[in-house]
């Protein structure tokens, strides 16, 4: 049974305006950091961030071996969960950046800039992290639109239309899911 009405072009109009600002917003974050002492390590916002992105990644691979079984209120609520998460993920990640301000890899002495001395400390492992640093923010913004037209497939009842583009969505959302820790993990000892 549908859970929302069919109306592909406000979907279509929502979906990107939502993935538009949600965009615009995360690209400005490394303009603009607010100085003010909240009273605690604003970095917990990252390790909780890596918590929610682990859970999440156990969630879709739940949600992946509930739909191939044939569990599909099963599949619902994990799937739902894992956005509800990712919701929430966001919101913890614009506000960690926003106290915290950007974190570079390699900064030893946290002076905000990376030395030639502390590029050569960081050595090769430095690349690696730009690589899956990079490859993470790409597939976090090309799919955070399909995501929700997944999420909107299956909500409007159309499960054909729903289990093809999950196809393509599934494995982008789970590398997210997965690298997004390992950044943290990379990157937190510089914070």
């Amino acid at each position: 049974m549908a859970l929302l009405v069919k109306n592909d072009r406000k979907a279509r109009i929502l979906i990107f305006s939502f993935s538009f600002i949600v965009f615009v917003l995360v690209t400005a974050l490394e303009r603009v950091t607010l100085n003010v002492d909240l009273g605690f390590n604003v970095h917990v916002f990252a390790a909780i961030n890596a918590i929610i992105n682990s859970i999440v990644s156990l969630l879709l691979i739940a949600g992946l071996v509930t739909a191939r079984s044939g569990r599909y209120t099963s599949h619902k609520y994990i799937m739902l969960t894992a956005i509800v998460l990712s919701v929430i993920f966001l919101l913890t990640y614009v506000t960690h950046h926003l106290f915290a301000g950007s974190t570079y890899y390699g900064d030893l002495n946290k002076d905000g800039m990376v030395s030639m001395d502390e590029k050569a400390e960081a050595g090769a492992l430095r690349y690696f992290y730009f690589v899956l640093l990079g490859s993470h923010i790409l597939l976090a913004g090309i799919s955070l639109p399909f995501i929700l037209f997944t999420a909107y497939r299956a909500l409007i009842d159309e499960n054909e239309k729903h289990r093809k583009i999950a196809k393509i969505t599934w494995p982008m959302w789970f590398f997210v899911a997965v690298s997004g820790p390992v950044v943290y993990l990379m990157i937190s000892q510089y914070h």
